[in-house]
């Protein structure tokens, strides 16, 4: 016997118990998502190494020990995307969208070479979102309406919303070589990363979670006491809609994103259920982005949604049943398959929406019930000999304690609408 191929390390198989969590939260967001007027984009998995250099930031972790990056046979350098923006800007650049204003959203994997563990794997996917040509902070309080939305849809409670304003470039600059001194200062206090970090993306220091940084962080200077005008009546501004929508925060002084290109608002929304990965969507606004990557000077803002952390919110809750059958064909006639495949697509035909399983491989009646019950569906319809005699169908209840009915194949597609509360036609 030949030696089992496994999968790659951190790159998971997602198999049929866990799709329906998946098919719910992706129906969710594309159905929130256009009800605000988002529309989809789909970008490549693969692009060239230099986007996210100039993009994402040639000091930051992604960039300098994370990403998958290759040499292909034409001698470039190309790399599978860690994250979704950068491709989104490189698109509406290339094409001319970033003229007008945009509201976009994709999805799909995105690559980085981490240590997995629980929330945190090699290949993950995003549910992303960006809007381009939106100045203000009514934009930014949107997208924040968005994720809110989304989280009530899912039924999903629990969730803090955390924001904080990284200022404009310069202003970050400033606050930047401040935090540099300081930092330098009690250079011995830092760990390995906060050393590293310190000349290159030293604001990252102040996102360590590692407890004995935590005093250090904390008596660093802030950066809300170097904000630029601007940027500080934008903040203000997003808080005041936020609270009149209802929307609770929290002010973290401490949140600065591992991305260079944020600048102004940034947030998180996180969770304490799920360990020490407990942001489940990031975002903020990146207006100096489009010009970095070719365009023209571009308001911009956007989040991520990560997909596999919030699968794990909503395991922890109901099993969905909208991916279950509703009902299962029990073809116990001899000779009476070519008859059920057939009397299956007239009913799938006559009700939009039904899911319905026909017997394959044989079996007796008694396995074919057994079948039917495993499937989760909620009725297992007969078709033996009896039943073909007469023209009708038995229908047995799995989820119930009823008696079973016999109703003739002319009404079985009405029988089925009137119990399952599917449209005919």
């Amino acid at each position: 016997m030949q030696r089992l191929i496994q999968s790659i390390r951190g790159m998971n198989d997602v198999l049929p118990d866990a799709t329906p969590y998946w098919r719910l939260l992706e129906d969710t967001a594309r159905e929130v998502l256009a009800a605000y007027g988002y529309q989809e984009v789909r970008l490549p998995i693969v692009e060239r190494t230099e986007l996210f250099a100039r993009s994402i930031g040639e000091v930051t972790d992604i960039v300098e020990k994370e990403m998958y990056t290759f040499t292909d046979r034409n001698g470039d350098s190309l790399t599978l995307r860690p994250e979704g923006t950068a491709g989104c800007v490189r698109a509406v650049v290339e094409s001319g969208l970033a003229r007008s204003e945009q509201r976009l959203w994709y999805q799909g994997p995105m690559f980085r070479h981490e240590r997995p563990q629980k929330g945190r794997y090699r290949q993950f996917h995003q549910f992303g979102v960006e809007a381009f040509g939106l100045e203000g902070p009514d934009v930014d309080a949107e997208q924040i309406l968005i994720g809110a939305r989304i989280w009530r849809r899912l039924g999903l409670e629990g969730l803090t919303l955390e924001v904080n304003s990284l200022g404009t470039p310069a202003a970050r600059a400033a606050y930047r070589a401040v935090l540099v001194d300081y930092l330098r200062a009690h250079f011995d206090q830092l760990d390995e990363d906060g050393q590293r970090r310190l000349e290159g993306n030293p604001l990252r220091v102040l996102d360590s979670k590692v407890p004995e940084m935590q005093p250090l962080i904390e008596g660093a200077p802030r950066l809300a006491e170097y904000l630029d005008e601007s940027s500080r009546i934008h903040f203000e501004g997003l808080l005041e809609m936020l609270e009149r929508a209802g929307v609770a925060y929290r002010v973290n002084p401490r949140l600065v994103r591992g991305l260079d290109y944020y600048e102004k608002t940034v947030y998180e929304w996180t969770t304490d259920r799920l360990g020490a990965q407990g942001t489940v969507c990031a975002g903020g606004r990146y207006d100096g982005l489009v010009e970095q990557l070719g365009g023209r000077r571009t308001p911009a803002a956007g989040f991520a949604i990560g997909l596999e952390r919030i699968i794990a919110l909503l395991e922890a809750g109901a099993q969905p049943r909208h991916h279950l059958p509703h009902a299962y064909l029990v073809v116990a006639a001899a000779g009476a398959e070519t008859e059920a495949l057939r009397l299956a697509e007239d009913l799938r035909e006559a009700l939009g929406g039904l899911r319905l399983v026909v017997n394959c491989g044989g079996g007796s009646l008694k396995t074919q019930v057994k079948r039917a019950d495993r499937s989760g569906a909620e009725l297992a319809l007969i078709l033996g000999d009896e039943e073909r005699a007469r023209g009708e169908v038995s229908v047995k209840r799995l989820r119930q304690d009823a008696p079973q009915e016999q109703v003739p194949l002319a009404a079985l597609g009405a029988y089925l609408a009137g119990v399952l509360g599917l449209a005919q036609g």
